[in-house]
């Protein structure tokens, strides 16, 4: 039992070694990688993509309950509306 012991605390003082051996740079771009994004780019588009898929179903297809009718009328759509 104590040859397992000490083959275990031999692996763990490996294992610990290795973690070492790390350079201070390459912890710190580890450290930053994990950080949360300061900042967020988003994109601003002409057509909204849900009025534009909603639009293309009722030209399909009769919709059963109006529940996209506020959501389509609150987009400036320019000369389209909602049918």
């Amino acid at each position: 039992m104590s040859e397992d012991r000490e083959k275990l605390e031999k692996e763990l003082s490996e294992l610990l070694s290795e973690v070492e051996e790390t350079s201070e740079e390459e912890r710190l771009e580890e450290t930053r990688k994990r950080l949360p994004h300061k900042y967020e780019i988003r994109i601003q588009t002409e057509l909204d993509p849900i009025v534009e898929e909603t639009l293309k179903y009722r030209s399909m297809a009769k919709e059963i309950d109006g529940r996209y009718d506020e959501y389509l009328k609150k987009p400036a759509r320019g000369d389209k509306g909602p049918e």
